[in-house]
């Protein structure tokens, strides 16, 4: 069996694209390239919150408070976001970006585009990718983030989430 490395754009310090190569050289390398996340709230305003699959080669078991993964050669922030609630959650949605950012708390750094959208209560969860999902309120999230082990960027990410929040309020 051929595994097909992922592909994706390796970008610089302004996001313009300099060349395609592969995710795992980006990441060996530390090249920047860009990832697409996610805050999935439902009409209550609750947070969702998945653990990830045991088997996966990133991160493991550890939580995280959006839903994500790599842009791909062509792709646009909003399309790979896209993708990956449609592949992670089995959703149709339209997520909104609402930022972008170099995050270095991750793997390697990447820039990361930060999306929300108003979900489902229930989803239906790729076993493979979300070993368990469940809503919190902001509040709960705090405390879960100080509590549960998260993914390393999901910190930094969140934090920066609330600040736009707030400025947009």
């Amino acid at each position: 069996m051929c595994l097909v490395e992922e592909l994706v754009e390796r970008v610089d310090c302004q996001d313009r694209v300099m060349e395609v190569v592969t995710r795992r050289q980006a990441i060996r390398e530390g090249w920047l390239h860009r990832i697409a996340s996610t805050v999935c709230r439902d009409e209550r305003g609750r947070i969702l919150v998945h653990r990830r699959s045991e088997q996966l080669s990133r991160f493991p078991g550890l939580y995280e408070v959006m839903v994500g993964g790599a842009v791909g050669v062509g792709e646009s922030y909003e399309q790979a976001a896209r993708r990956e609630l449609a592949e992670e959650l089995g959703l149709r949605g339209l997520p909104r970006l609402l930022f972008t950012f170099i995050n270095r708390s991750g793997l390697s750094p990447h820039w990361l585009g930060v999306h929300e959208d108003v979900v489902p209560d229930t989803v239906t969860r790729d076993p493979d990718e979300v070993a368990w999902y469940g809503w919190l309120t902001e509040s709960e999230l705090h405390s879960a983030l100080s509590e549960w082990p998260f993914t390393p960027d999901s910190h930094e990410a969140f934090s920066r989430y609330l600040v736009f929040r707030t400025a947009q309020s």
